[in-house]
């Protein structure tokens, strides 16, 4: 047990009978009249959902053990991914549920965090770019536009982003894990 003076961003917290919540911000508040208290945002570590929690400052909290372990992407058997702990080699199925929409940036021996709590694990890091190559994209068509067009590629991973119309198959981009976005070409 802690108490809210111990939060800090990036903070598991174990709240509402068990669900696990990341500390995305916090605020320490002293009104001029009343009781100090810590305002935070925590977000769900399985659902994702966002939410504003205010607490009595110094009220106790339970801060969950989660280890974060720098991981190689080894494959996919259909129903989970597979990491390898890169130190000790042991290997961990993650659920396709788990890895989500980054399954779409997942390359294979890709470096990636997993966060682990009890023997479970909980979510991946991607890093924030990845390098990818374009496995397929229509020719763009230069037209009467006011501003740089766009079209739809689809990465080796078999995602589709959308690139600028200059961008040929077989080129590598950078691209954004978080959005999705385009960043840019590699060289």
């Amino acid at each position: 047990m802690a108490t809210t003076n111990d939060l800090k961003n990036g903070t598991t917290l174990r709240l509402d009978g068990g669900e696990l919540w990341n500390v995305v911000e916090f605020q320490h508040v002293k009104p001029g009249k009343g009781g100090a208290f810590v305002r935070t945002k925590l977000k769900n570590v399985v659902s994702g959902k966002v939410v504003d929690k205010t607490f009595n400052a110094g009220a106790k909290v339970e801060i969950a053990n989660v280890d974060r372990r720098e991981m190689q992407y080894l494959y996919n058997d259909g129903d989970s991914f597979v990491f390898m702990d890169t130190e000790t080699y042991d290997q961990i199925n993650v659920p396709n549920e788990v890895v989500g929409d980054s399954a779409n940036f997942l390359l294979e021996s890709a470096m990636v965090t997993v966060a682990i709590n009890e023997g479970n694990p909980l979510y991946i890091e991607l890093p924030a770019a990845v390098e990818m190559e374009i496995s397929q994209t229509d020719p763009g068509v230069q037209g009467d536009r006011s501003t740089g067009g766009t079209k739809p590629a689809t990465l080796e991973t078999g995602a589709v982003i959308q690139v600028p119309l200059f961008i040929t198959t077989g080129e590598r981009v950078k691209v954004d894990t978080r959005s999705g976005d385009y960043l840019g070409r590699v060289n």
